[in-house]
């Protein structure tokens, strides 16, 4: 799918698909409009179907990719989400505004030039309700903090376990893990389930120094 779109009818294709569905993300993909994300030199190609290059070997994810992620996902309203590896602030906005503004997102990326780029396309909307801000490169995610979702959104090449301490019990995680997207429920008990969904293609999770 390679044609010049709009919002709206990429937001059609991405139900006519059946990878968007929840009225809570369709609003969000709504408001976000993809293109507050994409460079300027990439605006002609903004409703593509396919990933784009932010720099710094980084892309804004393929839409019907990002559609599937976010509704394993599952964001509710209040929710407390982390998103790794927020990039261009794209996943951030959409989870921002999916969880309201009783909710919060806190985005996390290793990028300071993604850094300040992603802070500026979230004042484009505006999203009030989530940050952006440089992560620390010796540990992954935010440990010591609990989450009602976290959001990876680079592969990685095994679950890396230490993110399971920052779910909540009930909480929701889904990760990339090298060519398969994971979701995974962490129950009352701390016991884990897992659901794979292979057939997918990401740059790579930068792990801890």
């Amino acid at each position: 799918m390679r044609e010049i779109m709009g919002n709206q009818h990429l937001i059609d294709y991405l139900i006519a698909r059946e990878v968007l569905q929840s009225p809570r993300l369709i609003e969000a993909f709504q408001r976000c409009d993809r293109s507050f994300f994409v460079p300027k030199e990439l605006q002609i190609e903004t409703y593509a179907d396919y990933p784009l290059s932010i720099g710094e070997g980084q892309t804004i994810s393929q839409p019907s990719t990002v559609a599937i992620m976010l509704e394993l996902l599952n964001p509710k309203e209040g929710n407390k989400i982390l998103d790794i590896g927020s990039g261009s602030g794209w996943t951030t906005a959409l989870l921002a505004t999916a969880v309201g503004e009783k909710g919060f997102v806190e985005g996390i990326e290793r990028i300071p030039h993604l850094v300040q780029y992603s802070r500026e396309n979230l004042q484009k909307i505006p999203i009030k309700n989530a940050s952006i801000t440089l992560s620390d490169a010796s540990v992954l995610g935010k440990p010591g903090h609990l989450y009602d979702r976290i959001l990876v959104s680079a592969s990685a090449p095994y679950m890396p376990k230490s993110l399971f301490a920052q779910l909540k019990k009930g909480g929701i995680m889904v990760i990339p893990i090298e060519n398969s997207v994971w979701r995974f429920m962490k129950n009352e008990d701390e016991t884990i389930e897992a659901y794979e969904l292979p057939g997918f293609s990401f740059v790579p999770l930068i792990t801890p120094l």
